[in-house]
């Protein structure tokens, strides 16, 4: 299995999104790079926010586009073209309507699942790149899908949130040392304190 060499948050730039559950990958993002003091910059030509840094002895490159969700290919599918980065070495962090706060899973290929930022990606690169699904919770209508995505957790949630994501934190040394297998049963195991 090959070692991860890019990891992506999704998320919707800008101070009025920055507490939104759509932005559960730049969350994961940011607090791998702040565990690894990982600088993160404009990085203007892609299109995003970028980051490049040794994590757990492997060199990774940090991405977060701003170009919004359903924009996100614009950002990631030219960075990783540019730095010759294989499907099979991106990790994307994404918010899950499908899963409970508090959950979290690991997983390789499979489709977009109505995602709006996978569906911008999945064309370009193929299904085979590794997906963090940060689960959000759903608001149990699909006219409400929107409002719940882009508007920010009650405090108990987003406490949920912010465990699955420390524990997803703890496995990064299997994570990008391509040890993906043990990775998803360790983090695909957590499960929440209610």
């Amino acid at each position: 299995m090959s070692n991860i060499s890019l990891i992506v948050g999704l998320g919707n730039p800008g101070a009025e999104y920055a507490q939104t559950r759509h932005n559960a990958g730049f969350w994961f993002v940011e607090r791998l790079a702040d565990q690894y003091g990982i600088s993160l910059k404009a990085d203007p030509k892609f299109k995003g926010i970028s980051g490049r840094g040794n994590i757990e002895g492997q060199d990774v490159r940090l991405l977060l586009p701003t170009t919004f969700m359903n924009r996100s290919g614009q950002s990631v599918v030219p960075f990783a073209k540019f730095y010759q980065i294989a499907p099979e070495a991106m990790l994307i962090a994404h918010d899950e309507l499908d899963m409970n706060p508090g959950i979290i899973r690991l997983k390789t290929g499979g489709g977009h699942g109505g995602h709006n930022g996978l569906r911008d990606i999945v064309p370009h690169t193929g299904p085979n790149f590794h997906r963090l699904r940060i689960g959000i919770g759903h608001p149990g209508s699909k006219e409400r899908v929107s409002g719940h995505v882009l508007s920010k957790a009650p405090s108990q949630e987003q406490g949920l949130m912010d465990d699955a994501l420390s524990h997803a934190l703890s496995r990064m040394k299997l994570l990008v040392n391509g040890e993906i297998q043990q990775a998803m049963n360790q983090i695909n195991a957590y499960k929440p304190n209610e």
